[in-house]
């Protein structure tokens, strides 16, 4: 690493943030940037996330970082004959939504340049999921990136080394420092990448319950408020929506399985997993200044096409949503979930966790993925758990990996008299 020089040293910022002076432009300006070339040390980086930590950012202050951040790297821009519109979610477990979305908004005249991420701790990833797909790249070139969004409306991939390159590095550096819960840095890093994306509009899915990494109401009303906020600040519409995670949002969860529920809302299949993509593709629309026909295109086979395109553009078979199984290998093992009552509550991190354990999932970065593995059939609070209709199906590589998994899914069900489920959408921010 390069030492800092004459007027690049970082210390005045860090100074300033710990003693509650803020954080300008230009201090936000020189961080991101020695970040991203190296001239901040760990240590410092270390230090400055600590400070906004325990003494936190105004507004202005968390535009100002977010713009750094976004400005450290490249910074994509778009000429298409359309609004260029994303959808960012928290993390939860049954989350498939970016499967559909995409697709869906793009077969209404919006484009879609979805950037997104990998599954870490009990939380599943998109790329993951799609990567499910045999031959489906997500590692596409920026002409390759730009010539599918073109052609089709919608690319999902994962960032480059270019893009955002100073979220890159803090995010590791706060994950060794334990200053992952800030609220004013999950806002720069998750609108850093988004908005390096060239976007015109954002709509942002703050997930809250026991499956999301915000349990808490206000934790999450109050992240979303942020992320509205810093957004707007940054020059980007954007609205943000609270929504459950009490439960799984699809009744899958593991890679392959996530897939075909999202072949199947995309063919027709109701449930909560469609309703929630149609309110944010609706939400996507609506900020990007185009009629509502999320519906029309969902029911009319018009988002189910785009999807298609959109696997043969990056690499995968032609005929995926026709027959899944072709494609989708299955796991060896499938074993019920035994239960009898009314469905009450859902320990839903201890569900994603399940996952994990049979190699769905990652704890590390580098850990590799089973996409076979995984949850499926998952009953929803308030249904009955009986003969015939077991809490859940687990598909496992091993019996023994299954046996533990049945064991953990039927703890994390609360069987009894409870509460009603709580509305999918809990509040929204614009």
């Amino acid at each position: 690493m390069s030492p800092a020089g004459p007027g690049h040293d970082p210390r005045p910022v860090i100074a300033a943030v710990r003693d509650g002076r803020g954080l300008d432009a230009a201090g936000a300006a020189l961080v991101a940037r020695g970040l991203a070339d190296g001239s901040v040390s760990d240590a410092q980086a270390a230090a400055f996330a600590m400070a906004v930590l325990t003494r936190g950012l105004d507004e202005a202050g968390r535009v100002a970082l977010t713009r750094a951040m976004r400005d450290s790297g490249h910074v994509l821009r778009w000429d298409l004959p359309g609004p260029v519109v994303d959808k960012h979610s928290t993390g939860g477990i049954g989350d498939a939504v970016s499967l559909i979305l995409a697709p869906l908004v793009a077969s209404c005249g919006a484009y879609v340049p979805m950037i997104s991420g990998r599954g870490l701790g009990h939380t599943g990833g998109t790329l993951d999921k799609l990567e499910a797909i045999p031959g489906f790249r997500t590692a596409l070139s920026e002409d390759d990136f730009r010539r599918v969004v073109a052609e089709v409306g919608c690319a999902i991939v994962a960032a480059g080394p270019e893009l955002a390159p100073a979220d890159a590095r803090l995010y590791a550096i706060r994950d060794e420092s334990a200053t992952v819960g800030s609220i004013d840095l999950i806002t720069a890093s998750i609108l850093s990448k988004k908005l390096a994306a060239g976007l015109d509009a954002l709509v942002l899915d703050v997930k809250q319950g026991s499956g999301a990494f915000l349990r808490s109401p206000d934790a999450a009303l109050a992240l979303a408020r942020a992320l509205v906020d810093t957004a707007k600040g940054a020059g980007c519409r954007t609205r943000a929506y609270v929504t459950d995670m009490d439960q799984p949002l699809a009744r899958a969860a593991g890679n392959a399985l996530e897939l075909r529920e999202a072949i199947a809302v995309l063919t027709g299949e109701q449930g909560a997993l469609r309703d929630l993509s149609l309110s944010l593709s609706s939400a996507c629309l609506d900020l990007g200044g185009l009629a509502d026909g999320a519906l029309r295109a969902l029911d009319g086979g018009a988002a189910a096409e785009r999807f298609a395109r959109m696997v043969v553009a990056q690499g995968g078979p032609a005929d995926l949503l026709e027959h899944p199984e072709r494609h989708l290998p299955p796991a060896p093992v499938v074993r019920a979930v035994p239960g009898h009552g009314r469905v009450a509550a859902i320990d839903t991190e201890a569900l994603g966790h399940a996952v994990v354990a049979l190699g769905g999932g990652r704890l590390h970065a580098g850990d590799r993925i089973d996409p076979r593995v995984g949850l499926a059939e998952l009953l929803r609070i308030g249904e009955e758990a009986g003969p015939g209709r077991p809490l859940a199906l687990v598909h496992a590589a091993s019996d023994a990996a299954a046996d533990a998994a049945v064991a953990t899914v039927a703890a994390a069900y609360l069987l009894g008299d409870g509460p009603e489920p709580g509305p999918l959408i809990r509040s929204e921010v614009t």
